[in-house]
């Protein structure tokens, strides 16, 4: 179901995202709002907070949404949990970011992922300050030339362990990483 048609509505659920970092603060690393979904790389503190902000921020949107399109009392808005899956902080890390930012490129909507106005990459280049305050500083260093390497398409390799954990709630991350998780 398309979620975002116009800016206004790009617009309406950046501003509740910065009422959810209000009202139940989460480190977020990485965020890319498309037309019918969203993705959120969040780096959370204590047990629960990653729950806390996301169900506060999908039951206010679903009940904005569902008033601004005059559809209240339509059903659901999303449906089911939201997916989620710890993620070494290393390399993994760096490639679910990219993965995350590189996502309206990889769906053929913009020819450079920089110029996706509605995600992290974009914010962090030519945000405002109230945008760029979504943002939190990455665990590790971003490489010096992050955007081109967000342009570069992800290896198969790192494609499919990223669609397995998100399909599987699988941790991300190295073997050995992965069995101790």
């Amino acid at each position: 179901m398309v979620l975002f048609r116009r800016d206004e509505d790009f617009q309406a659920f950046e501003r509740i995202i910065l009422q959810a970092l209000e009202r139940h603060p989460i480190r977020i690393l990485s965020y890319c709002v498309m037309s019918n979904h969203w993705h959120f790389v969040v780096w959370p503190e204590r047990d629960g907070q990653v729950t806390e902000f996301f169900r506060w921020l999908a039951h206010t949107h679903a009940m904005r949404w569902r008033v601004s399109h005059h559809t209240v009392g339509y059903g659901h808005l999303y449906q089911g949990r939201f997916k989620s899956f710890p993620v070494e902080e290393d390399e993994h890390l760096l490639t679910l970011c990219r993965y995350v930012e590189r996502n309206p490129l990889a769906a053929k909507m913009v020819r450079r992922a920089e110029q996706w106005r509605w995600g992290s990459l974009w914010v962090r280049a030519k945000g405002t300050a109230e945008q760029k305050s979504i943002l939190s500083p990455w665990p590790v260093d971003r490489p010096r030339r992050w955007v081109e390497c967000v342009n570069r398409p992800l290896n198969e390799d790192d494609l499919g362990a990223i669609k397995t954990s998100l399909a599987r709630g699988r941790p991300l991350g190295s073997v050995g990483w992965m069995e101790k998780m």
